[in-house]
């Protein structure tokens, strides 16, 4: 594996932070001698992380239980507690992996410093900074669908993280939501959250829907045999209905027990919302495939793009 990279992008804003599967947008706003410290600090932070995951990743590919387990490493330890909560149904801290990653860069990023806003975005969770009197702004963007809107997060909001998931998305999938997008007091919970949505997103035993044994897809998956969704055939309007109220409800039991803000939930041309934020979903309601959505660096959708409040950032 290749050493830590660090290189800006072109328009001379934006950190891009690559280390084998790790692959991070990094942003901050303020004062100029505080932002490159800021930067610094992320840098060096980055030089270790994936080794500290690494040398616990097999404790972490295992499910997780009621209490929380000890682990050395601080990214470890809040993915553990981000699914902790979550252990009544299959899960392990492999599904705040993302989320976790980014908001210990971000903690290592404005430790000591006086930044306006800031934000870590690790292919699509995103994890959030926001100075008291700021703001920064987040756009739910469809691949192609026509859905687009935005949503603005304030310093007073308890939102910190926004993640997605869905079996179109990077990770594999027990549901079938085209996306999940979750909105969190961290970017951990969100990630962890938006799994658990979109796993019951679901149709059980539909003959168009196509699901092969995680392990013959990645050998080394935390999910082992468990079957995932490789591939969604059609489905009626009332299909796909019965499937997204099926996660509605799995949302709203996480939002009653105070675990996420808000959540969207994407499935063939259908959206649900749950939570405190959804008129900031709504306008955008109703467009097929939609999920979040953030321009890469080389122009692919890799979801959530976040906007400052003078503008758009492209994360």
């Amino acid at each position: 594996m290749s050493a830590p990279q660090a290189t800006w992008l072109p328009d001379g804003r934006r950190l891009h932070l690559n280390h084998g599967p790790i692959d991070l947008i990094v942003e901050a706003f303020g004062e100029a001698a505080e932002m490159e410290a800021a930067y610094r600090q992320c840098v060096a932070r980055f030089q270790t992380i994936l080794v500290e995951l690494v040398e616990e990743l097999p404790e972490l590919r295992l499910p997780a239980g009621p209490q929380p387990r000890m682990f050395s490493g601080p990214t470890a330890r809040r993915m553990e507690a981000a699914v902790a909560p979550l252990a009544d149904v299959f899960i392990t801290p492999m599904a705040a992996v993302a989320g976790s990653v980014a908001d210990e860069m971000l903690a290592a990023m404005v430790i000591g410093r006086n930044l306006e806003r800031a934000y870590v975005n690790d292919g699509g969770d995103i994890a959030l900074f926001i100075a008291p009197g700021h703001r920064i702004e987040a756009a739910i963007a469809g691949t192609g669908s026509g859905f687009a809107n935005r949503l603005t997060i304030r310093a007073g909001d308890r939102v910190r993280g926004i993640a997605t998931s869905g079996w179109r998305g990077r990770s594999f999938s027990l549901g079938i939501a085209d996306a999940v997008t979750v909105l969190a007091a961290s970017a951990a919970a969100a990630d962890a959250a938006a799994t658990l949505i979109a796993n019951a997103v679901d149709l059980p035993g539909h003959p168009a829907i196509k699901r092969r044994p995680a392990c013959e897809l990645a050998p080394d998956s935390d999910l082992g045999d468990r079957l995932v969704t490789a591939a969604v055939g059609s489905l009626t309007e009332g299909e796909a209905a019965a499937a997204l109220e099926a996660g509605l409800a799995v949302a709203e039991a996480l939002r009653r027990r105070g675990l996420i803000e808000a959540a969207a939930l994407f499935l063939d041309g259908q959206v649900r919302l749950c939570g405190s934020l959804p008129e900031r979903f709504a306008a955008g309601a109703g467009t097929r495939g939609s999920r979040s959505s953030i321009q890469s660096r080389n122009g692919g959708p890799i979801r959530p793009q976040v906007t400052s409040a003078e503008g758009f950032v492209h994360g």
